[in-house]
């Protein structure tokens, strides 16, 4: 016994020194996906051996490596090509490497639900740019695929309401470029073109709240859009009922120089043909894009973006015919208007947007990018429209010959409307953005100088007449319903700056953190600002994979434009900045089933704010206050799934309640009665009287108040034959509160009836990959694919109201018409790829 403990001691003892004797390095660093992001639970091997390691959830890694002698390292990770690179190092000696992992090439769509290197951030969502195409939807482009998350209320527009928020509120990048649009757009049959070309986009992230302080200035959500880098030549062309577009990539043989080209153009004349008002609608709107990026060397790059959009829409109204069950507390007939009409509106809308840009990499830690950039805003809105209108009680009865008509008269009149418009701003900027790799912890920096110079000429009338009576009725004089007559050019600067870190704090333990400030200063209004924000994550180490985030900030909103201008066209330079603090509390919950990838996420977010400046919500228009004189909150709960509901086919659900209120100053009214106590009038006034009483309005809800929100997104194909497929496009909100324009009384006077919306859409394969199965002579040779769809919008045909209309009768009572969106609509598209 003692010889055989002996003879192991002795063999344990020759292990020992064989291994002390050996030669070992080392190598760390950090590993990366296409878009510079650092890439977590990447397996790094060394070639032939046992020895492994994975990056943390920052990207870094180090592994111990045998000295003196030739081996390799592989890098892996699923979904993406395996990267091996050779060394040989002294002992002792540590080399430092940054790996990129590219994306295999595949064929159909790629299921890409949240991307891996960002998981731990709060509310982030990464969207597939590829199914902005396939889904069924009137506009089309990546905001389509956004609505499904935070619901909609309009069919025609590409804005997009988040978490209680308006647009205004949410910030949009390309390639770290901020992005503007047009601002005078009053309805959405007036846009044109998002600025987002989904055939040139690479990466989608949309990111709902709380996001991190390398990021804006604005309080709701943000879009980071990364176009792509192309690697070898190719493009698409596809045409439809409603939009036609074309683009071109390609790179040079050594892929130093990648160039990207896109030009669309949209018509939404199919769409707006079956409004209500009719007439001649002619909208056209047409953009081209372009990127070029050069990189001659591991150590820089140099990328440059363009873009020119111009639209234009032209309306000449003929006659509306408008119906409603009930308008009033004084009638409960089918009551209905028709307009007739004289004149015309013609707007155009031009944008320009050049940035240039130069990465520095003095090491494979330090990263230092440069840019700079122009935006260019010039508006011009013109119309001069009249109408001759009658209303009241409309026969619905098909047996008589009145059916239609209106048979029973409650008031007559007349109106005109006129506007001669132009807006020009210029937004120059100048900034920097770095990035330090050390180890655990990831720091980001940056700094921004824009300078924006604005021309703003305003001249808008409308003119009522009721039975021969200008209203507001006066007998000495002639008065319009509403003047808006201004002219100002000013010009201010805006300084911006931020600083982060990304730490892991504990890998065992699975805890990082994101702490970051950001300051902000404007020589409009002297307001200096300065924003801390925190986020944290914790992945436990249980068997079922979930992850759990908080975040909290103080999320800032410098006025720009439209928060400057008061209801009567006079701009207050001196408003301040909106304020909001952010918490949110959530948890990530990635499984298999039916050995399919899924995904469920929940969370829970309150925004305290104040500074409020109030706006009122006439179709995608804004009308600010124009003063801080209210406070707000929001708060709710988002829960969403993720997954192949369907094998190989991705599909989405998404459900959020949430409740926005703002509590206006000064919103009091005062009811005034008679002897015998009854109201006799009531208004907003400083004047009390002896038999009056103050009412205060208080809380109330918010323009873009809305419970319940639902959108799915799913997609399906034939069990039998996969290039047959369809997509489902379903969105839901409940009503949502319209106000009366200057009345405290009204405030939340109307409601707008739940928006209720099914696209669905069929698509074919014409044309496969496999290019061997062709004929050489083929026409159809060098395309990739081809794909042919049959939309159906509305599936239902209900007809979602938007906004209201009011109308006088005879006794001057007011009446309100709810104005309506589209109907049932069919769409043709066609795609190829080559």
């Amino acid at each position: 016994m003692k010889q055989r403990l002996l003879i192991l001691l002795l063999a344990l003892s020759s292990f020992l020194f064989a291994d002390a004797q050996r030669k070992f390095a080392y190598v760390s660093g950090r590993v990366v996906d296409e878009d510079e992001n650092p890439f977590p639970k990447v397996s790094v091997t060394i070639l032939g051996r046992e020895a492994s390691s994975t990056t943390n959830d920052t990207g870094y890694f180090r592994i111990k490596v045998p000295a003196e002698t030739p081996f390799s390292l592989v890098f892996t990770h699923a979904g993406y090509k395996e990267v091996k690179q050779n060394f040989k190092l002294a002992e002792g000696e540590e080399e430092n490497i940054t790996i990129r992992l590219d994306r295999n090439k595949i064929t159909g769509e790629a299921v890409t639900v949240t991307a891996q290197s960002r998981i731990n951030e709060v509310s982030l969502i990464k969207v597939n740019p590829k199914l902005a195409f396939v889904i069924p939807s009137a506009t089309g482009g990546i905001e389509s695929l956004l609505k499904i998350y935070v619901g909609s209320n309009n069919e025609l527009t590409s804005q997009y309401s988040v978490r209680g928020g308006n647009y205004d509120e949410n910030l949009i990048y390309i390639n770290d470029f901020e992005i503007f649009r047009p601002y005078l757009v009053r309805s959405g049959q007036q846009e044109g073109l998002s600025f987002i070309n989904p055939e040139l986009t690479q990466n989608v992230y949309f990111q709902l709240g709380g996001f991190q302080a390398r990021y804006g200035d604005k309080m709701s959500s943000v879009l980071d859009i990364q176009y792509k880098k192309p690697r070898q030549f190719g493009g698409s062309v596809y045409m439809s009922l409603l939009e036609q577009g074309m683009h071109l990539e390609g790179a040079s043989k050594n892929q130093k120089l990648s160039v990207l080209f896109g030009a669309r153009n949209r018509s939404n004349r199919n769409l707006l043909g079956s409004q209500e008002t009719k007439g001649n609608y002619v909208p056209s709107s047409s953009d081209v894009q372009g990127m070029l990026s050069y990189t001659p060397n591991r150590k820089f790059q140099f990328e440059a973006l363009a873009n020119l959009s111009r639209t234009k829409f032209t309306l000449i109204p003929e006659f509306s015919q408008q119906s409603s069950a009930v308008f009033s507390p004084y009638f409960t007939a089918n009551l209905g208007l028709d307009v007739y009409f004289d004149g015309q509106e013609a707007d155009a809308y031009t944008t320009t947007m050049l940035g240039a840009a130069a990465t520095i990499r003095p090491d494979s830690n330090l990263r230092l990018k440069f840019l700079v950039s122009n935006f260019t805003d010039d508006e011009n809105e013109n119309y001069d429209i009249t109408g001759a209108y009658i209303f009241g009680e409309r026969d619905f009865d098909k047996t008589k010959p009145t059916f239609g008509q209106i048979v029973n008269p409650l008031g007559v009149g007349a109106f005109q409307n006129f506007a001669r418009n132009h807006l020009n701003i210029g937004v120059w900027n100048v900034s920097h953005k770095g990035s330090l790799d050390r180890g655990r912890h990831y720091m980001q920096w940056g700094v921004g100088y824009d300078r924006t110079v604005i021309s703003d000429k305003l001249n808008e009338w409308e003119l009522h007449d009721s039975a021969g009576y200008t209203l507001p009725f006066n007998p000495n004089l002639l008065q319009m319903k509403r003047v808006l007559k201004s002219k100002s050019d000013f010009e201010f600067d805006r300084f911006t700056g931020y600083v982060q870190d990304n730490i892991s704090i504990s890998d065992s333990l699975g805890i990082t953190m994101q702490a970051g400030v950001r300051f902000n200063y404007n020589t409009l209004n002297s307001e200096f600002l300065v924003s801390p924000r925190l986020g944290f994550a914790w992945k436990p180490a249980w068997k079922k994979n979930f992850v759990f985030k908080l975040a909290a900030g103080a999320y800032h909103q410098p006025p720009f434009y439209r928060e400057l201008r008061r209801p009567d066209g006079t701009l207050n330079k001196d408003i301040k900045a909106q304020r909001s603090l952010q918490f949110i509390a959530g948890a990530d919950y990635n499984f298999r089933s039916r050995n399919r990838p899924f995904r469920v996420t929940a969370e829970a977010y309150y925004k305290k704010i104040s500074n409020v400046v109030p706006y009122d919500l006439d179709n995608v228009r804004l009308r600010y206050f124009g003063e801080n004189k209210a406070k707000a909150y929001a708060a709710g709960i988002e829960m969403r799934l993720f997954g192949e509901l369907v094998k190989d086919a991705e599909s989405w659900v998404s459900i959020g309640l949430m409740r926005t209120m703002e509590d206006l100053e000064g919103d009091n009214y005062y009811l005034y009665k008679n002897a015998a106590g009854e109201v006799i009038n009531s208004g907003t006034t400083d004047r009390v009287v002896k038999d009056s009483s103050r009412v205060d309005v208080g809380w109330v809800r918010r323009p873009t108040d809305r419970t319940i929100t639902f959108g799915l997104f799913f997609s399906d194909y034939l069990s039998t034959n996969k290039n047959f497929k369809v997509y489902l496009n379903t969105l839901y909100g409940s009503n949502m509160s319209y106000n009366l324009p200057g009345s405290a009384k009204y405030r939340n006077g109307l409601i707008i009836e739940p928006y209720l919306r099914v696209d669905i859409g069929f698509s074919a394969l014409l044309l496969d990959a496999e290019k061997t199965n062709r004929r050489s002579h083929s026409p159809f040779k060098s395309f990739d694919n081809i794909w042919a769809s049959l939309e159906v919008f509305n599936l239902i045909d209900r007809r979602n109201m938007i906004s209201f209309l009011f109308i006088k009768d005879y006794a001057n009572n007011t009446f309100s018409i709810p104005n309506r969106l589209t109907p049932r609509l069919l769409n043709l598209k066609l795609m190829a790829r080559f």
